[in-house]
């Protein structure tokens, strides 16, 4: 996939997936519209990657009707609780400051942590002393930096991930900490060929579900119930492999 195009304002607008509804059965979806191959904008100004199709095959299965809205990562959970839309579905991790928050689904597909880094430079996630590592902001990886290299690397934060891939292929940056599947999938793209992964992925068994609002608890299950079936009827690896040739589940 190639750097982000500017979103318009097609983007934001709710993209209406069909699917049979039940009269008055409407859930309002938020997702990023950043995070390539997870959630992007394409050429025509449409949500599409993994958790829009995950989102997509959910609803089908719940029967619900179903719209998806872009919405920037830093008020993606303040959307939430202000009750612009109901779910969340963007990547995002399970923990324990946002499960204070707001209620998660099981997980949908699970992540680790990867350093990347220009194949032609002498970076070693061992020695990081006076080097400038970037994340993005409000991440579990930008929250690694911050708590584990913080005193000895520049830690520098983005709004996106790719405007983290921007300055490190720019030169700005020595590394990148980024979750490992859109890194993955960065790497096979045009802009990402001069750079490869270094060092050993970092296990968090870090977890990825849908967030609801902490009443909602009927939908939670809902989400739950309809997860499970497209993990046993095929639907869920038809999917995974669309993005990924292996598993990320």
């Amino acid at each position: 996939m190639g750097f982000k195009k500017l979103i318009t304002a097609a983007a934001l607008v709710a993209a209406t997936i069909t699917t049979p509804a039940i009269a008055g059965d409407k859930i309002r979806i938020a997702t990023e519209g950043a995070y390539a191959p997870f959630n992007m904008i394409n050429s025509e100004g449409e949500l599409t990657g993994f958790d829009v199709d995950i989102a997509k095959a959910l609803c089908a299965e719940m029967k619900a009707d179903c719209s998806i809205v872009a919405q920037d990562w830093d008020g993606i959970i303040p959307g939430l609780k202000a009750r612009k839309y109901d779910a969340i579905i963007a990547s995002l991790s399970i923990t324990p400051e946002r499960s204070r928050v707001v209620a998660f689904s099981d997980h949908y597909y699970s992540n680790s942590l990867t350093f990347v880094t220009g194949k032609d430079t002498q970076f070693d996630p061992a020695m990081v002393e006076g080097k400038v590592i970037g994340a993005q902001r409000a991440t579990i990886a930008g929250q690694y930096l911050e708590d584990n290299l913080g005193d000895k690397a520049t830690v520098k934060l983005y709004d996106t991930q790719d405007n983290a891939y921007l300055d490190l292929a720019n030169g700005r940056l020595d590394a990148i900490l980024s979750d490992k599947l859109p890194a993955y999938d960065w790497l096979q793209s045009e802009e990402g060929q001069k750079f490869e992964f270094r060092g050993d992925k970092i296990d968090i068994d870090d977890k990825i579900a849908i967030a609801v609002r902490k009443q909602d608890s009927e939908l939670k299950e809902r989400f739950n119930q309809a997860l499970k079936v497209i993990l046993e009827n095929g639907t869920y690896e038809k999917i995974n492999a669309k993005y990924f040739p292996f598993s990320i589940y």
